[in-house]
């Protein structure tokens, strides 16, 4: 049984379209391949683990004997997007796509959040979220008129330039959406989106997620129901609105997520440290920056070799992702892929290929057993296969 377990997301670095990407628009989407196509890609620890010996990953060099076991993971939930993919990590599969906007929000909507913000919105339409402040930044600046915008995902987003709109009446005003948006526009997140600086503007790291409330427990509950710490590092703490998570702290960036990850490695704890490296997606996969994206591998998998040191006899480390954002489509949107499951330390047998699992929920159901909790969630436990 292990002391702690880390379980690191590696927001949207899909390994391939699944086998319903048409359904979703993303016939052809591996987000890692296109990195890899880029020549650029480099990350040794990865490999090690197993990363190309993943059944189907399409892309690197399988190595011979790799130190971790490894499994693709398909997506049971209806959906590609940041809470659908964490809550079926933490064994929660949800078979009902929540609600999308590709022709915005509806006026009744729109103009009960005015309303109760005071002030007026503007776009209200699927947009990327650097074009959206390119576009009405300035008029925003000008009249102080809130920037409402979606995506493909179940998302009500709010951007707003921190000088016209101080950070805390920004949050409150999405607390208001969050407020409004429930039964059948229930939207799995409302975002705050903040930015600075002159045009063209640049977002800030004061973004805040307010999500729905998960509609029964996941492991992450069990685990604290249990007694065990769940440190939440990044966004977990936001996807999960604060349910199941004992301590928390917010990142700046990929870098600082490590940083805190690896502060934690050398603390004590007994428990689940659950961290969301959100840059791949955030800052690269959107953008579809291919060089960006590829660096932030690249510079995780280095950050990698600082952390794996540290892990001790009782520790064990998972890495996964929760969708993909191929940055070498034509889409700025998520992608509908399998994601990587790769789990490392002493108690682990080195090169077992656990195939394809049919959800996301045995990363979940695994890192709870491993713990030493029964946490009867969605998935189905994989340490009969791993475990030394």
């Amino acid at each position: 049984m292990a002391k702690r377990v880390f379980l690191i997301v590696l927001d949207s670095v899909g390994i391939g379209e699944e086998p319903d990407a048409a359904d979703y628009g993303d016939v052809g989407s591996n987000t890692l391949r296109t990195c890899w196509r880029s020549g650029n890609l480099h990350v040794p620890n990865l490999q090690k683990l197993g990363l190309f010996n993943i059944e189907g990953v399409g892309c690197g060099e399988a190595v011979s004997a790799p130190i971790g076991s490894f499994a693709r993971m398909q997506e049971s939930s209806a959906g590609k997007d940041t809470t659908i993919g964490h809550w079926e990590i933490a064994g929660l599969i949800s078979k009902k796509p929540m609600p999308t906007y590709p022709d915005g929000f509806p006026p009744e909507i729109i103009s009960e959040f005015e309303r109760r913000t005071g002030r007026r919105v503007l776009c209200n339409k699927p947009y990327s979220g650097t074009d959206v402040i390119r576009d009405y930044g300035r008029e925003h600046v000008k009249t102080g008129a809130l920037i409402v915008y979606t995506s493909a995902d179940s998302v009500f987003q709010v951007a707003a330039h921190e000088s016209v709109v101080p950070i805390e009446e920004l949050y409150k005003d999405c607390e208001i959406a969050r407020e409004i948006l429930h039964g059948e526009h229930g939207v799995g997140r409302v975002i705050a989106r903040p930015f600075e600086g002159e045009y063209p503007y640049k977002r800030t790291s004061n973004r805040h997620d307010f999500s729905l409330q998960p509609p029964r427990d996941t492991v992450v509950d069990k685990l604290l129901q249990a007694g065990l710490d769940t440190i939440g590092v990044g966004k977990i703490y936001d996807i999960f609105a604060g349910r199941g998570i004992s301590r928390t702290s917010r990142t700046v960036n990929n870098d600082d997520g490590m940083d805190q990850t690896i502060a934690h490695a050398r603390s004590d704890f007994h428990g689940l440290c659950f961290v969301n490296l959100v840059d791949f997606d955030m800052v690269y996969g959107h953008r579809n920056d291919i060089p960006g994206y590829t660096a932030a591998l690249n510079r995780f998998d280095e950050r990698l070799g600082e952390l794996m040191p540290l892990l001790g006899p009782d520790d064990v480390l998972m890495i996964t992702a929760d969708h993909g954002c191929d940055p070498g489509t034509a889409s700025t949107d998520h992608s509908r892929e399998y994601v990587p499951l790769l789990i490392y330390g002493a108690s682990i047998r080195a090169g077992v290929d656990l195939g394809t699992r049919p959800t996301f929920a045995d990363t979940g159901e695994t890192a709870a057993a491993l713990l030493g909790v029964k946490a009867g969630c969605d998935g189905v436990s994989l340490c009969g296969q791993i475990l030394r």
